[in-house]
């Protein structure tokens, strides 16, 4: 079992950056895929980037590609999400995400964070 907590939240205006963080407890954070989600109001919760384990390989949902960028650090069990050129549409509540399937971490990961604000203003 792996329990996540999610940071780095914050108010921004459009055209800013925020780098969101999660870290892992455990020692087998390696193991995990990790990834990123968010929740705007009436909205369902949405994928937004994951990684593999080892971090060679990256997923990104179209409408973040180019803009958003998610790093890991297994040293530290952390994950990183990176955004940059933000839009007031970006504006939600963040989950990060961990699973040991990758089929399964863009999806519907088993452990969740418990979320991190992110707003954005015009």
């Amino acid at each position: 079992q792996v329990q996540l907590v999610d940071s780095g939240g914050g108010l921004v205006q459009a055209g800013g950056s925020l780098r969101l963080s999660c870290v892992a407890s455990g020692r087998t954070f390696r193991v995990y895929a990790m990834g990123w989600f968010r929740q705007a109001p009436g909205k369902e919760r949405e994928f937004v980037a994951a990684i593999n384990w080892s971090g060679g390989i990256t997923w990104y949902a179209d409408s973040v590609k180019g803009r958003f960028s998610i790093s890991r650090d297994n040293a530290k069990n952390t994950v990183y999400l990176q955004m940059n050129s933000l839009k007031p549409e970006d504006t939600a509540v963040y989950y990060c995400g961990a699973d040991v399937d990758e089929r399964t971490i863009k999806v519907a990961p088993r452990y969740w964070g418990q979320g991190t604000q992110v707003t954005v203003s015009s």
